[in-house]
């Protein structure tokens, strides 16, 4: 039978116990008859304080991904959707695709990541030259450098926030990431990308489209469109950029 709230899909999400921001930003961006329905990965060390820490933080989440997988599978979704981006990044594209290949094994379903939903908003933009914020430290970024160069963009600068643990990137406020935007912005990046989704940025990416006058890509906002269109689902979402507005 058809799920009462869930008519049209139900999408597994899987998200780190830290990130306290992904599952507010989808069902902010919900439309009718789509659900999303999370399991967590539980983070017992959420230190993320230098190379080692961030490459802690990774192990645990390798660590655990399959059994949240498997709690999640038992709502019976139609598709998965990867609510973190750090791995999705690592490896570059080959990483990305191994990572991709893993979870489909684990959930024999689809699954849409962070990194793919970039690279796609990134072409439908015809962005060839662009800037990145994330939250990461340095290895982090060295792992978004690899992706996108390897995808053939023009990467001008990527800025880490080198924030201190997993939970204090929710802690990042506004002031902080217009600054962020500011910083990595020039006249000839084509479009901004902001990793990270437990960064609170949907809403000012929105509003820094119009400010900026380039697509400044959350995200938060181009999983959630891209897990939207690869299942069929058109909607329009106001407020959360260009992307869900227009594409």
């Amino acid at each position: 039978m058809t799920d009462a709230l869930g008519w049209r899909r139900k999408l597994a999400v899987i998200a780190p116990s830290t990130n306290t921001i992904v599952e507010p930003d989808f069902h902010a961006m919900s439309v009718p008859g789509v659900t999303a329905h999370f399991g967590r990965i539980h983070i017992h060390d959420q230190d993320m304080n230098g190379d080692e820490g961030m490459n802690h933080l990774l192990e645990q989440i390798r660590a655990g991904i399959a059994a949240a997988c498997e709690r999640v599978l038992t709502c019976e979704p139609d598709a998965v959707v990867m609510g973190m981006s750090a791995e999705t990044f690592w490896g570059g594209v080959e990483g990305n695709r191994a990572f991709v290949d893993h979870i489909s094994r684990i959930t024999g379903l689809p699954v849409t990541t962070g990194a793919e939903a970039c690279r796609r908003a990134l072409e439908l933009h015809e962005a060839k030259r662009i800037a990145v914020v994330t939250p990461y430290q340095p290895v982090g970024d060295a792992n978004v450098y690899q992706f996108f160069t390897e995808l053939g963009f023009d990467v001008v600068g990527v800025h880490g926030l080198r924030c201190p643990t997993a939970v204090s990137i929710a802690h990042v406020d506004e002031d902080t990431l217009r600054t962020a935007l500011i910083t990595v912005n020039a006249p000839d990046v084509d479009a901004i990308v902001q990793c990270g989704t437990n960064l609170s940025m949907i809403r000012l990416a929105d509003e820094a489209e119009r400010w900026l006058g380039k697509p400044v890509i959350a995200i938060n906002a181009a999983t959630w469109w891209l897990a939207l269109r690869s299942n069929g689902i058109t909607d329009t979402v106001h407020g959360a950029g260009s992307l869900l507005r227009d594409h």
